[in-house]
Parts: structure tokens; C-alpha cells; sequence
């Protein structure tokens, strides 16, 4: 056994087993107030809004350290709600704040994660008839982000890279990049996946043009990346590749 296998302890390890099961496979329920959905608030003021790929980096980054949070593990207060929403149809929601709105959603259960100025909080999941006021009033749409230029992209830390050809608004790719983050950490062996869980899971989100997504469905292809295939409830086509990840 090596030496980081021997410190990562069993909560970790049965966490992340869950998480490499994969997702979905329930269905939806008959009564669509018990469908199942994680919100994210996206922490966006009008007067100094934050950086579109480090904002969408800290949804991501949020997302998988929910998932693999102990709270969420075996016996932990959070499991049921996210084992609830795990094993069903999975749905991510992205919902605005600003000031006062933004301080309420830190009551709701869930982590907030803080990337390059931009903040992001991923709410543990549960039944959209059952959304907390504080969360429901949000805005899910309405305010836009301009894509940003990357400067050099650290290899040491996974890269995320969104389709840009899809024009997806910034909640929809919130949402995508969540998807991905979970995915990514899924796929990773346990002591990479615990490696990464000790970088705070860093990774880096980025805009893919047309080439250089041709070469990342190379990637897809060979097994040496993970694709997001959305749905298609909003925005996209069912079936589209929204997302590529890259360890």
C-alpha cells in the first residue's frame, strides 16, 4: 500500500466509491414537487460582477466538494437528501444573488467555495416543491457574463472545457461544470480523487473553440477525458457535449 493510500480514511473512500458509481438511473417521480435538483447560487453584484471562467470554476469546485463532503457519506446529516438526488434523474438549478440575498443563501445547507474573487455555493439537494424561500425568490436567469480571456492554463490542475459553440448562458454552464466536476472526481482513482480533494479541488474553466474541441472528442474517444451529454431540458439539444474534462 502507498503512503497516500494509507491516509485516506474509509468516509473518504466510501464517498467517493458512491461518486464513482455514477449517476441517475431512478427516473423521475410521478409528482414533479419530488423532483430532484441541487440549486447553486452564483454570487453576482451589478456594480463588480466577477470573471466568467472564475466564477463558473467556483460552481464547479463547489459541486464536488459537497459531494464528497462527509456530511453527505454514510451516516452523515446530509446523505439521505443526497443520495435522494444522486440516484434519480439528476438536475442542477444556477440561481443569481446579490447582497443581502447572497449574505441568506449562506443559511441554507450547502458550501460556498471562493475562486479568484468569484463565490459560488452549491445547496445540499432535495424536491423542488420543497426549495427554502431564501433560495426560491432567486432570479435563475437575467443576468449575463462576458466569456474572458485565459492567460496560461496550470496543467497542474484539471482544466474543464466548455463548448463554446453552444452559447450557453452562465447559469446553464454553472450547472455543466458542476456536472463535470463530479464526473471528473468519479472517474479518478481514490488517491488522485483524495489528492485533488487537498487542493481544494482547483481546476480551471476555459472556452473551447471548434478545433480544439474536435481534439478533446479525440480525447473523449481514447478514454483519456470525460464529457458532460446534457439532457437537453434547457438550452441545448438532448445529447449535446457541453462540457469536456481533462485530469
Amino acid at each position: 500500500m502507498s503512503s497516500v493510500e494509507s491516509t485516506i480514511d474509509a468516509g473518504f473512500a466510501a464517498r467517493h466509491a458512491e461518486l464513482a458509481l455514477g449517476y441517475g438511473g431512478g427516473g423521475d417521480p410521478d409528482d414533479p414537487a419530488l423532483v430532484q435538483a441541487m440549486q447553486m447560487v452564483l454570487h453576482i453584484e451589478k456594480s463588480d460582477p466577477p470573471a466568467r471562467s472564475a466564477l463558473l470554476a467556483a460552481a464547479a469546485m463547489a459541486v464536488v466538494t459537497l459531494c464528497l463532503d462527509e456530511r453527505v457519506g454514510p451516516e452523515g446529516e446530509w446523505e439521505d437528501r443526497y443520495l435522494g438526488w444522486k440516484r434519480s434523474r439528476i438536475r442542477k438549478v444556477a440561481r443569481r444573488a446579490r447582497g443581502g440575498q447572497w449574505l441568506a443563501a449562506q443559511e441554507v445547507d450547502g458550501l460556498t467555495v471562493e475562486f479568484a474573487g468569484a463565490r459560488a455555493r452549491a445547496l445540499v439537494p432535495g424536491p423542488v416543491g420543497e426549495i427554502d424561500p431564501r433560495i426560491k425568490r432567486l432570479q435563475i436567469g437575467g443576468t449575463e457574463l462576458p466569456s474572458d480571456e485565459l492567460g496560461e492554463i496550470d496543467s497542474e490542475f484539471p482544466v474543464l472545457w466548455v463548448n463554446a459553440e453552444l452559447g450557453m448562458t452562465v447559469g446553464k454552464a454553472a450547472a455543466q461544470v458542476g456536472h463535470a466536476s463530479m464526473l471528473l472526481a468519479g472517474a479518478m482513482p481514490v488517491q488522485r480523487a483524495y489528492a485533488w480533494a487537498g487542493q481544494g479541488f482547483r481546476c480551471t474553466v476555459a472556452e473551447a473553440d471548434p478545433d480544439r474541441w474536435a481534439r478533446l472528442l479525440r480525447r473523449v474517444a481514447d478514454g483519456t477525458a470525460v464529457p458532460v451529454r446534457d439532457a437537453g431540458f434547457t438550452e441545448v439539444a438532448p445529447g449535446s457535449t457541453t462540457v469536456i474534462a481533462v485530469a
